[in-house]
């Protein structure tokens, strides 16, 4: 009967995305709705747990998310983020090319949401592989491997933020082992994969020429432009190391930490962004706000997904579904960060969406934290691999890509479906080698 309820549910959430083309955030709201009346609760208490899903969802990591797509935007429009691609290229050289691109796109990935680190991506790629007249997909695919990685494996992107929040992992840590596993998976599934297509039929694209770009005097400096796009992590990381400096006992931790909170790292660096890559350029604070409004519209859809997933877990809470599905999984000897991984990589394939995978899954597997002793912080990352694997025709990256490099429907299964699978299973393997490890 509990299995049956879940599979009803998950049924239902698919079947409202992907049949109905209904909105993500209304198909959460109606899937805890029928949850919570499957499940048995009083109908009074039903919309009392769904707000307070979405409260405590929205309440740890809004703000983070927020401050992190504004950051995200004065990255790109200032041209910080052309900068640090300019400065990769001469540190790899010609011959080294797929590598430049690839730690280019884990730079600005830190602060770019996917979807603008993507639109930012193409002119750049396009530009290269004119210049070079290489295939634009031998060019692209290491930049876009590690787009995907950061933004399914690393916070303060929403989805990893939001399983952070509800599984309490520790940021400092999955942002560390995220990044242990992250260098390796995206040099094979970038550089060393995208070599078998040094000889790929050149398709034009959308863009067949270079983009035109923001005139050179008008870029930021090149320290400004990596300090702005990293300084998050710098404090965040600043943070973490001070108990190790100073000893845990020292007055000067508390005011460390305070600074280290992700959502005052972030906020911090949005202030000294504004003036090193805004006002000091010209911009009038006006335009530099206006480009930060734009960035909130860009993420509303984002953060109504992340409290109505919240909904969804907080049903399965408050009904003891949970309490009961967490004894069905302990009779079975399955190693939970496997179990993470399938049940969020069988929801990808079938919502598409990875955000939504993600969320969706950490709804269901909320028991494995509670009661099966796994690591937060790698249950986190399984998860987040499993939300990246085997990105086809239902997910919206797949058209972006497919139109964008003017790709047949084999070619874009046999280059993006194929490395997105790859991200995903190499984010597992590093997983499990770190569970060993640690």
């Amino acid at each position: 009967m509990i299995l049956l309820t879940l599979f009803a549910c998950i049924l239902l959430l698919v079947l409202l995305i992907t049949w109905v083309k209904a909105n993500a955030f209304i198909s959460f709201v109606c899937t805890a709705i029928v949850a919570g009346l499957l499940l048995g609760m009083p109908a009074g208490n039903i919309m009392k747990s769904v707000n307070k899903g979405i409260g405590d969802s929205l309440g740890s990591v809004a703000a983070v998310i927020i401050f992190g797509a504004m950051l995200g935007k004065i990255v790109a429009e200032s041209g910080a983020a052309l900068q640090i691609s300019t400065l990769m290229h001469r540190i790899f050289g010609y011959k080294y090319i797929r590598y430049a691109m690839a730690f280019t796109g884990l730079i600005i990935g830190i602060p770019l949401y996917y979807n603008v680190g993507f639109i930012l991506a193409v002119p750049i790629i396009f530009s290269i592989a004119y210049q070079y007249k290489l295939p634009s997909v031998y060019i692209g695919l290491p930049m876009l491997t590690a787009l995907s990685v950061m933004h399914g494996f690393l916070p303060p992107h929403p989805s990893p933020m939001s399983l952070i929040g509800i599984f309490n992992a520790d940021l400092t840590k999955t942002f560390l082992y995220g990044f242990i596993i992250a260098i390796p998976t995206i040099i094979i599934a970038g550089p060393v994969f995208a070599g078998r297509f040094r000889n790929f039929v050149r398709h034009s694209g959308l863009i067949s020429a270079p983009a035109e770009t923001i005139s050179q005097h008008q870029l930021p400096g090149m320290v400004n432009s990596v300090i702005s796009s990293i300084l998050p992590v710098l404090l965040i990381a600043i943070a973490s190391l001070a108990p190790l400096l100073a000893g845990p006992e020292s007055t000067l931790v508390s005011t460390f930490h305070f600074f280290g909170d992700p959502a005052v790292a972030m906020l911090i660096t949005l202030m000294v962004t504004t003036v090193t890559l805004g006002t000091a350029h010209g911009k009038p604070v006006k335009e530099v706000m206006t480009c930060y409004t734009g960035a909130i519209k860009d993420v509303a859809m984002i953060l109504l997904i992340i409290g109505s997933a919240g909904a969804l877990k907080q049903i399965f809470v408050d009904s003891k579904f949970s309490d009961q599905l967490s004894t069905m999984l302990s009779s079975y000897a399955i190693n939970p960060l496997l179990l993470a991984w399938a049940v969020t990589a069988l929801l990808r394939v079938c919502l598409g969406s990875a955000t939504v995978a993600g969320l969706t899954a950490a709804g269901i597997l909320y028991p494995l934290a509670v009661h099966s002793g796994a690591n937060p912080d790698l249950l986190v990352l399984s998860i987040g691999a499993g939300s990246l694997f085997g990105s086809h025709v239902n997910d919206s990256a797949f058209w972006l890509y497919k139109e964008y490099f003017q790709l047949s429907l084999k070619e874009t299964f046999k280059s993006w479906t194929a490395m997105e699978t790859m991200v995903s299973v190499l984010g597992l393997i590093g997983v499990l080698i770190l569970n060993i490890i640690i």
